[in-house]
């Protein structure tokens, strides 16, 4: 008997065998054929279903909130789209790495590899539909999630799958792995009017997604599933357990240590959304106006001292009073940029105005304008830091201007009568100078000046803050001094380079051009800018008064020396002023109310002084000294040359055009509302301060008729006022003179 291989070999070439293979071989044809035709006609009816289909509408993709950032790319504001959702602009670069990690692992852990449609997942959510007889997973990948959110649908049926599939494979020949899981950073829903990671990151962490903790993390990745049923801001609990999911999918996947989800499980859920950052509110507003087309502004703040003089501004105010705003102004001497810009104490205190932006209101400078007079009469050789000035009283036809503190110092240096900012030596050098050729100086460098109504040709007044000029026109006049005489305009909008702003489009400009006083030249003067520089004075003339507001005794406790500035007090105590500046920044600030009330003891040396140092104190101080141009005269009084030593006396004299009555009450001014809490010292009863000008004394005084006074020869005097309402102020003088004014007490 042969072997049943023999056989089996045998019967393999038997006809039987033959017949019984080549029937296999064609069925197997058939079906190859059939499977061909499955894949062909399947394929066809995808390309004919693609083809059916609109074009992929990337609007959503474009509609974003509007930002603007500081000069390195920080969030200073954003705004709401105009359906009212919070919707930042985000990449991939600009998110933790873990968290990508982790959404990917618990998402789409194939996102790396498929093109768009992962074959398991849809098995898998396949079988689990026939096993429970409904969908359980639709299978979705990253990218068919981008685009369902293109084009969203309410419904989850197996046409939506399809559509969502085709899309997908679309979205992914168009962009890279990278672009497509930008636009799903940028699209993802995060609960009630947030969109996209950033977003979120700010409302419920507040702080960017940049660096986000393992718990931070798992709850983002969570959230999206069911944006409105796990907000944590409503459903606290929910939210809870849906990180819970996330973190044991991610410690499985061994992407973190059980200490780290042992710690993530500790951490707090955020129970309410934070504010969105909101610096520099008025300036943000002004760009967006400008260009409400443009989806983000780079600008030229510094987001960390923006917030940090916005502070300070908010602590100086709460012991001033609930209606006093502040003002402060930062800006960079080299390049005209603005640095900080705080417009008001708190932008949504309607007690304050603080909707107002006070950088820009027109006010009075009081004696903030006195180094531009000195700098002027030293341009044209009027006079020298020692020339010698007299403080005694002196009338200019019916102007009679006196000092702060009504007294004089008889002769004193210009350097002296700058740094006490004597009120007599000031006026005596705009006489000399002429108050037209001064102010149009002043407004040739580009400030903006605004006179009284009322007032014909400028008189000597305006020395002495009898105009109106802002925060803004003011600091740019004290940059040109730190210039060297260079006057800038100042700009909010960034110049240098910087990195892009991610999916913003804003591209990147050119170095600023270099060369101010604050650089070492050869000559040690400034190089011009252009035509957008106007020179004031020269460089000499700038260093004389830079030198000199050096030397201004400093407010209590601030180290002297530090800092060149001069302080200002307007008319009826409206107004309280201080700019300063070194070799790299200046900086203005403001004090005062919103709507033009007097505030008894506003007196910028006393109140705006301390904010100015201690806002060098946050931004930093530059110690070096100011650069000494070529022709600097350093001499003392008496070894000046003669006709230095003195200012000429046969210089023609200004008779003021503003005429001002002999007799004058400077305070409280006509119409004032006077808050007696403000003016109430600690434990005792209200006080106000009684102030005339002009006249000859002894003075008495009366309220409502009756004296309250008798003959003083000061010219100020304390009343206690009985209680609020309006009352009527008299002064009359030894000469019989009188002047009233009515105020309100309150």
């Amino acid at each position: 008997m042969g072997s049943e291989r023999d056989q089996r070999d045998a019967s393999s070439f038997s006809p039987w065998g033959r017949r019984w293979q080549r029937a296999w071989l064609r069925r197997l044809a058939y079906a190859g054929a059939g499977v061909l035709a499955l894949a062909a006609t399947t394929t066809g009816a995808l390309l004919w279903y693609a083809s059916a289909l609109p074009p992929l509408d990337l609007a959503a993709a474009g509609d974003r909130s509007t930002v603007v950032l500081d000069r390195e790319g920080k969030l200073l504001r954003p705004f709401v789209t105009a359906d009212g959702r919070w919707k930042l602009p985000v990449g991939a670069t600009d998110v933790d790495p873990r968290y990508l990690a982790m959404l990917k692992a618990y998402e789409d852990k194939r996102f790396d590899d498929h093109l768009g449609v992962d074959p398991q997942g849809i098995i898998r959510a396949a079988g689990q539909m026939l096993g429970n007889g409904r969908i359980v997973s639709g299978g979705s990948t990253l990218t068919m999630q981008v685009a369902r959110l293109l084009e969203p649908r309410q419904e989850r049926s197996l046409s939506a799958k399809l559509r969502q599939a085709v899309r997908a494979l679309e979205l992914e020949r168009r962009f890279s792995k990278t672009e497509v899981l930008d636009l799903y950073l940028t699209l993802a829903p995060f609960g009630g009017n947030l969109e996209g990671v950033r977003a979120a990151s700010f409302a419920y962490f507040g702080k960017e997604p940049k660096r986000l903790s393992t718990a931070e993390a798992a709850l983002l990745v969570a959230l999206p599933q069911s944006p409105e049923t796990r907000r944590p801001d409503r459903f606290p609990e929910a939210a809870f357990k849906a990180r819970e999911r996330v973190l044991a999918r991610v410690e499985a996947a061994g992407l973190v240590t059980p200490g780290e989800v042992a710690a993530a499980r500790d951490e707090p859920i955020a129970a309410a959304r934070k504010p969105f950052p909101a610096l520099a509110p008025h300036t943000a507003e002004q760009v967006v106006a400008e260009a409400p087309a443009q989806r983000s502004h780079r600008l030229s703040l510094d987001a960390r001292w923006q917030a940090s003089l916005e502070q300070l501004a908010r602590e100086r105010a709460i012991g001033q009073g609930p209606q006093l705003s502040i003002a402060i102004l930062v800006a960079d001497n080299e390049t005209g940029e603005i640095r900080a810009s705080v417009g008001g104490v708190d932008y949504f205190d309607a007690g304050r105005a603080g909707s107002l932006d006070l950088t820009q209101a027109l006010r009075s400078p009081g004696s903030a304008l006195k180094p531009f007079i000195y700098a002027l009469a030293f341009d044209n050789g009027l006079a020298h830091p020692e020339t010698m000035l007299e403080d005694r009283p002196t009338r200019y036809g019916l102007y009679v201007p006196e000092n702060f503190d009504l007294g004089f110092q008889g002769m004193v240096s210009a350097r002296k009568a700058l740094q006490l900012s004597l009120n007599l030596p000031a006026v005596e050098l705009l006489s000399a100078l002429g108050p037209q050729r001064f102010l149009s100086r002043l407004k040739d460098a580009g400030a903006g000046i605004a006179m009284p109504r009322e007032s014909g040709a400028p008189g000597l007044a305006i020395g002495l803050g009898g105009l109106g000029i802002t925060l803004s026109d003011l600091t740019r006049l004290y940059v040109g001094l730190a210039r060297g005489g260079e006057v800038v305009p100042l700009k909010v909008k960034s110049s240098r380079p910087h990195p892009e702003e991610p999916r913003s489009g804003v591209s990147k400009d050119v170095s600023p051009p270099s060369g101010t006083i604050l650089r070492d030249a050869p000559d040690g003067a400034p190089h011009n800018e252009g035509s957008q520089s106007i020179r004031l004075v020269e460089p000499v003339a700038a260093f004389y008064v830079a030198d000199t507001l050096l030397g201004a005794p400093p407010p209590l406790n601030a180290a002297p020396g530090r800092i060149a500035y001069k302080t200002g007090t307007s008319y009826g105590y409206r107004d309280a002023w201080a700019v300063g500046f070194d070799r790299r920044h200046t900086i203005g600030v403001w004090v005062g109310r919103a709507d033009n009330g007097a505030v008894p003891g506003l007196v910028g040396r006393a109140v705006a002084a301390p904010i100015l140092f201690d806002a060098f104190a946050r931004i930093g101080h530059d110690p070096r000294p100011f650069l000494q141009p070529p022709g600097v005269i350093a001499a003392t009084s008496a070894t000046l040359p003669p006709p230095l030593r003195h200012l000429r006396q046969d210089l023609p004299k200004t008779v003021a055009a503003l005429a001002t009555p002999g007799l004058k009450l400077a305070f409280p001014p006509e119409g004032a509302r006077i808050d007696l809490a403000a003016s109430s010292p600690e434990g005792g009863r209200p006080q106000l301060g009684l102030k005339v000008a002009g006249g000859v004394a002894p003075f008495t005084w009366l309220v409502d008729g009756a004296p309250i006074t008798g003959p003083v020869r000061r010219r100020e005097a304390a009343w206690q006022p009985p209680g609020k309402g309006f009352v009527r102020i008299s002064v009359v003088d030894a000469a019989g003179a009188s002047e009233s004014v009515s105020v309100r007490l309150q």
